[in-house]
């Protein structure tokens, strides 16, 4: 339902642009501006706030959301929400929105900018010569031309990266995991898709572009940083904590690698003590990917012409957790909202392969009040897992499409034993690999109830261990084990017994509540009963 300007009160906690204020204005809106604030602040401030619009600085944490019962929107001025709560907000029936284009021109040029100036020692060459220094003798550098790019992660910002650095005569690489090397193949000509390994191994520059996960997280680990080219450099312009920093520090001590540019770290700002700060083969910059006149009038004006929208016409422009939608939709269909993108993100890191279909189906009362957007946020959810945090319920289903993957929606007037059933399946190319997952809620909580062919009753929420292990007697003992050494607690397990389907294996799903680390991982791995295991975050 629209509502008049005069009776939305809109907060902005964030520094904007005044384009932000003037847009609003215009339209009789009257924001009230808030620097600076911290948690308690903010949550004293936001009692009768309508919109939240931030930028970086802001955290809008649960607290902050759950204190606030009149909040309907969280504008986030730029591309990543990581300062968001997003399940909180669906939870709530809060819609949070961002501008998923006003960044990009600027961050890619950006992360070539560290680029070349990793590949000449620019920085290191201005410290020498204000110090006094005219020693060009240190300070030999390499050609791009004719050097191989590895761009991990082919997005918008990637894409961007690429025709910037073929136009330097670069060969590109890129690995997605949603862009399959046959099939449709690579957006952008010239531009060879390789897996991960591959990539590492070939190329003599590394930029990131991927969001930041459970599943990126420290994905250039110390592992993965040994299978690097010797001599190579890496840039991350895109998100901390997706390098395992402390390995980077030691490849390039020990020469492994040649140098490294880092817009974004773990931790902002660094501690004093940061093992990269002191290193003269580093670049580092203060997150300044989005941080040009440009792109800081543009995210501006984006997001204020959003609420603008949004309260007078009812439409969610760019929401990550919402599609184009009413605010009185959301609201009723908000549980199954959360319950389609948990079912998405679950089925995406089950998956081996590249998704190449989605049979999404709605059944029982949701699905009279559905009208697609709960497919919108299975498929937004699942491609999440791997592409830049610009995936929204705008542009999935183009994203989808240029990665060849086929949305097949359906109504089922049969929800089973359920009032309301979301079922969803995911295949490879020829159904080589599927998976499925059906779910309901119950009591405004997420449920599944059936993986594959076995029916559980699962809350997808935090960090899944599943397992297909020979049924024999001891082997949640073991698992138990090694996950109590590192103080793991298993919240639930759901078992399924060896069937001829599943090759003879038994599975399991056990719900954990915290998060085991690799080694651990491993360790449950190398069981002698046990065939496969994977952790899921949901």
């Amino acid at each position: 339902m629209p509502f008049a300007p005069a009776e939305v009160r809109i907060l902005i906690s964030d520094e904007l642009d005044a384009v932000a204020l003037e847009k609003l204005r215009s339209h009789g809106f009257e924001p009230e501006v808030a620097i600076g604030l911290d948690e308690d602040a903010l949550v004293a401030r936001l009692a009768g706030v309508h919109a939240l619009l931030v930028r970086s600085a802001t955290k809008v944490t649960r607290r902050v959301i759950e204190s606030a019962p009149d909040l309907r929107l969280v504008g986030r001025a730029g591309v990543g929400v990581d300062n968001v709560d997003c399940d909180a907000a669906t939870e709530r029936g809060v819609v949070v929105m961002n501008t998923p284009t006003g960044n990009t021109v600027t961050t890619a040029e950006l992360a070539i900018a560290l680029l070349v100036a990793l590949a000449r020692h620019i920085p290191r060459a201005d410290r020498q010569v204000r110090s006094g220094s005219w020693k060009k003798s240190t300070l030999v550098g390499t050609e791009l031309s004719g050097k191989v790019l590895g761009i991990v992660g082919l997005g918008r910002i990637g894409r961007v990266v690429a025709e910037r650095a073929q136009a330097m005569h670069m060969e590109v690489v890129a690995a997605d995991p949603y862009l399959s090397k046959t099939g449709a193949g690579s957006p952008i000509a010239g531009v060879e898709l390789l897996e991960l390994d591959e990539l590492l191994g070939r190329s003599d520059f590394v930029s990131l572009h991927l969001p930041l996960s459970e599943g990126t997280r420290n994905l250039i680990s110390r592992e993965r940083i040994a299978t690097m080219k010797r001599g190579a450099r890496l840039i991350n312009a895109a998100r901390g904590g997706l390098v395992d920093e402390a390995a980077l520090a030691e490849a390039l001590e020990s020469g492994h690698l040649a140098g490294a540019a880092l817009d974004v770290l773990a931790e902002e700002p660094p501690a004093a003590d940061h093992p990269l700060l002191a290193r003269e083969d580093v670049v580092l910059t203060p997150h300044l990917g989005a941080s040009s006149l440009e792109a800081q009038v543009k995210v501006a004006a984006d997001i204020a012409e959003q609420v603008v929208a949004f309260f007078r016409d009812g439409v969610a422009h760019n929401a990550v957790n919402a599609p184009a939608v009413s605010a009185q939709t959301m609201r009723e269909i908000r549980h199954y909202l959360l319950l389609a993108e948990r079912m998405g993100a679950y089925l995406a890191q089950r998956m081996r392969e590249p998704i190449r279909k989605i049979e999404f189906t709605t059944s029982g009362e949701v699905a009279e009040k559905d009208e697609g957007h709960l497919s919108l946020a299975f498929l937004a959810a699942a491609l999440r897992q791997s592409m830049d945090v610009g995936v929204n319920f705008v542009n999935a289903p183009l994203l989808a499409r240029e990665r060849g993957i086929r949305l097949l929606v359906s109504a089922d007037d049969d929800p089973e034993f359920y009032r309301s059933l979301l079922k969803a399946r995911v295949s490879s190319r020829g159904g080589a690999e599927s998976h499925l997952v059906s779910g309901t809620v119950f009591g405004a909580i997420p449920r599944f109830v059936r993986i594959d062919d076995m029916h559980v009753d699962l809350e997808p929420s935090g960090t899944m261990l599943i397992t297909r292990h020979y049924d024999q007697p001891g082997v949640l003992g073991m698992i138990g084990t090694l996950l109590g050494e590192e103080r793991v607690n298993i919240r639930r397990v759901e078992l399924g017994p060896a069937t001829e389907t599943s090759g003879g294996l038994a599975s399991a799903f056990l719900t954990l509540y915290g998060t085991p680390s690799p080694a651990v991982l491993e360790r449950v791995r190398a069981l002698a009963p046990i065939e496969y295991a994977q952790l899921v975050h949901l």
